[in-house]
């Protein structure tokens, strides 16, 4: 990669980041929820995220019928991994959700697979993770503070998820031949995986292509079950 192509995606990360931030604070339009005539899909986006980086992907699937909905107790995602799980796990059984497909960016993609190795795992049918460092960052080694030193390789709550091998078989991950943030890729062996011409972190959330692609895994997803 480039150094002039790195830094541009450096720089269209941010500003899309910036523009889901301010669209979070100043839009008064809710999230896209669809009419629930197919699977349940519940996001979980990443650290420091609310569901508007996601809300390209979501209105597509409440376009094509399906019940979207997020976990009103995430918050923004800087909670340790199990505590968000829990907090997402008595979601899906307070709402009583059954064959959900849940739909991930980064950091909620270690969540969502913990989810799926919970009790509650039986009520997923599969997820999608979008650009989640299941094998965690080398850069996350020199930020200050645990929310992200927590994506540092070898951390032990990613050596205990990289050992659960029995969902992997159930996760699409999907990510671009370039991630800023996730120099090692979202890829996850035993998964099915799908590498898309993108570059960024949160950029490729926008773009077309990465849309389409998370739509048509939701309904493999939905079909498998």
């Amino acid at each position: 990669m480039r150094v002039a192509t790195a830094g541009w995606a450096w720089a269209a990360d941010y500003a899309y980041a910036a523009r889901r931030q301010l669209r979070r604070v100043f839009s008064r339009a809710g999230l896209p929820v669809g009419d629930g005539g197919r699977a349940p899909v519940v996001l979980l986006p990443g650290v420091y995220e609310t569901w508007h980086f996601l809300e390209p992907v979501a209105r597509e699937l409440a376009r094509g019928g399906y019940r979207v909905s997020t976990v009103p107790g995430l918050g923004d995602n800087r909670r340790p991994v199990a505590d968000a799980a829990g907090r997402v796990a008595r979601y899906l059984e307070e709402q009583d959700l059954r064959d959900v497909v849940l739909v991930a960016h980064s950091k909620g993609g270690l969540v969502g697979k913990q989810v799926m190795v919970s009790g509650s795992g039986h009520r997923v049918a599969g997820m999608v993770a979008i650009a989640t460092p299941f094998r965690g960052s080398r850069w996350a080694r020199y930020v200050v503070g645990r929310t992200l030193r927590a994506f540092a390789p070898g951390d032990p709550v990613l050596r205990a998820l990289a050992l659960e091998l029995d969902v992997d078989r159930r996760i699409t991950a999907v990510y671009p031949q370039f991630d800023p943030h996730i120099p090692e890729t979202g890829s996850l062996p035993g998964a099915r995986n799908v590498e898309l011409p993108l570059a960024g972190h949160f950029s490729p959330l926008g773009t077309r292509l990465l849309v389409r692609t998370v739509v048509d895994e939701v309904a493999r997803l939905e079909r498998q079950d």
